[in-house]
């Protein structure tokens, strides 16, 4: 099983109160949001995990995407990135900004594993995020 790190490009279409969990209640604005995550074994069945609508709440990003859609995923296989150095790259890029502090990072140093943009150049959003 091949592993490695992904990011999730998400829009969510509207203004949405979500339960995280035990962060409870986030306020999540409409927008576009990318999530940055890892797996150590089985990159693709994470995947997969997180594009199906019926599964068990594990993640933090389980609870966002009852109400959003994945509109792109990129993965990227073995230990060429880090998931915090690229979740940091992304939250760096222009319009970039923390909603939800420690979402997808309660086990790092991160502000966030969630970046959220208000509007996003969907265009080169989905011809690679990680450039």
């Amino acid at each position: 099983m091949a592993k490695g790190i992904y990011q999730l490009l998400i829009c969510l279409p509207k203004d949405t109160s979500v339960i995280i969990g035990k962060k409870g209640k986030l306020k999540f604005p409409k927008g576009y949001y990318i999530y940055t995550g890892s797996a150590k074994n089985g990159l693709k069945a994470r995947v997969e995990r997180h594009l199906r609508k019926k599964k068990k709440h594990f993640w933090h990003i389980d609870y966002l995407l009852d109400y959003s859609s994945v509109l792109k995923v990129f993965m990227f296989m073995g230990d060429r990135l880090n998931e915090c150095s690229l979740s940091q790259k992304t939250l760096r890029k222009r319009g970039a900004t923390v909603i939800a502090p420690k979402f997808g990072a309660s086990d790092c140093n991160c502000p966030t594993h969630l970046v959220y943009f208000e509007k996003l150049n969907l265009k080169r959003a989905l011809s690679g995020l990680q450039s």
